[in-house]
């Protein structure tokens, strides 16, 4: 293992001198290389607190993807509630699924669009310093299939060497922070807000009443929070209106 952990450190070194980037970036790009792939993200999530104690909600930033299905899996993840780079920051654990087509009853929403979107299996890492979860690293297939043990081996150094990339840009940062990212889902929070008031309901529900909306119409999350924004879009107990 230790062999491997020079191996990769020492071609994402070479990778760094040949094109500057990010760390992230280059740990993504390198997945594409060294696993059998479609494409990978890596995100950055946490906890924001919500006017209760109990209706903390969680934010993130989108720090990568290589491809627009990548970035379409993390945005999905957020629209619908559920899928494997949530799995993976709740448990801590990395989130294996060799064949998303069989996953209906575990992730009912996600999976069906996750299809659509041209993914056959996906694999998350938790970004992780200890016990404090950072994000996850997300990859995903276009062809059912696990990792072999040596892709997984890789998979698990290459999330550590994206957390060190993502622990290096939190620099200077609040951890509970995430709006310095290329964050498209701050305005969500912003919108679920709105809707709160809208509402005279928890944050919690407006969010839910966010998401029902995108996936009712088919609208990536972050449209239907630009619209309530833009007061386009408001929300009332019988009905969404205009």
């Amino acid at each position: 293992m230790e062999d491997r952990l020079q191996r990769l450190r020492d071609l994402l070194a070479a990778d760094r001198l040949s094109r500057p980037a990010a760390a992230v970036r280059l740990v993504c790009e390198r997945c594409l290389v060294e696993l059998s792939i479609s494409g990978a993200g890596a995100t950055v999530l946490s906890h924001l607190p919500g006017v209760d104690s109990d209706d903390d909600r969680l934010g993130r930033g989108l720090v990568y993807a290589t491809n627009a299905v990548s970035a379409g899996l993390e945005d999905l993840q957020l629209t619908v509630g559920e899928g494997p780079c949530l799995d993976a920051f709740a448990s801590g654990g990395p989130v294996l699924v060799a064949d998303l087509a069989a996953e209906t009853a575990r992730w009912p929403a996600f999976t069906r669009a996750a299809c659509d979107l041209g993914a056959a299996a996906v694999f998350s890492f938790p970004l992780e310093v200890g016990v404090v979860r950072l994000g996850s690293l997300d990859l995903y297939r276009d062809t059912a299939g696990p990792l072999t043990r040596v892709e997984l081996a890789d998979a698990l150094i290459l999330a550590d060497l994206a957390t060190q990339g993502v622990v290096a840009d939190l620099d200077g940062h609040d951890t509970e922070d995430v709006s310095w990212l290329a964050d498209p889902h701050v305005e969500v929070h912003q919108a679920a807000g709105m809707v709160q008031v809208q509402l005279g309901t928890t944050t919690d529900v407006a969010l839910m009443r966010l998401r029902a909306h995108a996936f009712t119409h088919d609208l990536p999350l972050a449209e239907v929070a630009r619209r309530v924004v833009g007061r386009t879009l408001r929300f009332t107990d019988d009905k969404d209106g205009h």
